[in-house]
């Protein structure tokens, strides 16, 4: 008999299994062959294998963004705060992963890009319907931002569930109330694919929340939470301007919008904003 190959005796000293020809391996449960086969540059540049896959890691790391913001809202139905705290915290890390892709973006020149965008035709990340789900998880619902999904019913499907769904912070509205705060019936009943808009029995709630933090600790926590968690959501939402005028400038961006222009007016919008004006009020 042979001796074992320095590798085999390291492996049988740790006891790793070495055949894989019955069994499931690390490449079957992930589905690798599927994943990294789903590169298909269209450009003769090897810059686009890196625009390819910014973008699908990005959805990727969107689509546990949106079960972790589900679970989120279902914990907070459920009044289980503590629940619902380890996944606002965890939606917060996963932002958090994506503002720093964009670093890896903006290696990507001017004149490297323009090697690339030709072949885009008119595809654009404005164009994600799970980004859009997370805009209407949030609360940020635009009825208009359904159109670019409606060639393909599947995904717009999707898009049109989470529009006519409560939102997030409706559900933390929700759950102040049957804590006991005197919130609006105009708030609760109100259509859920309208803007909600700062409210004056909202900003009241979360401002005793703040005045009395040992009293309140669950929904105190819950707050800071919500706040993070829209931190983080800006922070990714200015590093994705800052990354496109880096590598296009003013250009209108490839599916239509103004680009730039566009992508700043998005960094006004606010989610949460009586979290964020009690602190003007304590």
């Amino acid at each position: 008999m042979s001796e074992p190959t320095p590798t085999e005796a390291a492996a049988r000293w740790h006891e790793a299994k070495l055949n894989f020809a019955k069994e499931m391996s690390y490449a079957d449960y992930l589905d690798l062959d599927r994943i990294l086969s789903a590169q298909h540059p269209l450009s003769p540049d090897p810059n686009e294998l890196l625009f390819i896959i910014q973008h699908q890691v990005s959805e990727l790391w969107m689509r546990l963004m949106l079960h972790e913001i589900e679970g989120a809202m279902a914990a907070l139905r459920d009044d289980h705060l503590p629940q619902s705290f380890k996944a606002l915290a965890r939606i917060t890390r996963i932002m958090e992963q994506l503002v720093n892709a964009w670093s890896v973006l903006a290696t990507m020149t001017p004149s490297e890009y323009s090697g690339v965008r030709p072949h885009l035709a008119q595809s654009s990340g404005f164009q994600s319907f799970q980004y859009r789900a997370i805009e209407f998880r949030l609360g940020n619902k635009n009825p208009a931002l359904i159109d670019p999904h409606r060639h393909d019913p599947a995904r717009l499907a999707v898009v049109e569930q989470v529009f006519a769904e409560p939102s997030l912070y409706d559900e933390a509205i929700r759950c102040l109330a049957r804590r006991g705060f005197p919130i609006d019936e105009s708030v609760l009943g109100r259509d859920v694919t309208t803007p909600l808009g700062e409210q004056p029995s909202v900003l009241a709630a979360w401002t005793a929340i703040y005045r009395e933090p040992d009293r309140f600790f669950d929904l105190y926590e819950l707050a800071e939470e919500l706040v993070d968690l829209e931190e983080a959501f800006r922070l990714w939402r200015f590093r994705h301007v800052s990354t496109v005028e880096r590598i296009i400038g003013f250009k209108r961006g490839t599916g239509g919008t103004a680009g730039v222009s566009y992508l700043r007016k998005m960094l006004d919008v606010v989610l949460f904003p009586e979290l964020w004006r009690l602190r003007t009020e304590l």
